[in-house]
């Protein structure tokens, strides 16, 4: 797996998350770069395993969706006499 990366923006979004987090939940002020440093470290340390998460449920996802496709390919089966 390649490392967890965001862009610019997207980056900038995430840590002023952080920062009203901090401020609303625990009444402390987070600067920009303690915020960076903390989102750094949840995707290095943590992040694989939300990714992963995310790769369990799209496998789960895929199955459910192989399931019909296999009901509705053997609904269309018709009936002969050669057993399987």
């Amino acid at each position: 797996m390649s490392q967890i990366t965001f862009s610019k923006n997207e980056k900038e979004l995430i840590v002023r998350k952080i920062q009203l987090y901090f401020s609303e939940e625990l009444q402390q002020k987070i600067g920009q770069f303690d915020a960076e440093f903390l989102l750094d470290f949840i995707s290095q340390e943590l992040g694989a395993y939300y990714y992963n998460r995310g790769v369990y449920d799209a496998q789960e996802a895929l199955a459910a969706k192989l399931d019909d496709i296999r009901d509705v390919i053997y609904q269309l089966e018709q009936h002969t006499d050669f057993q399987r």
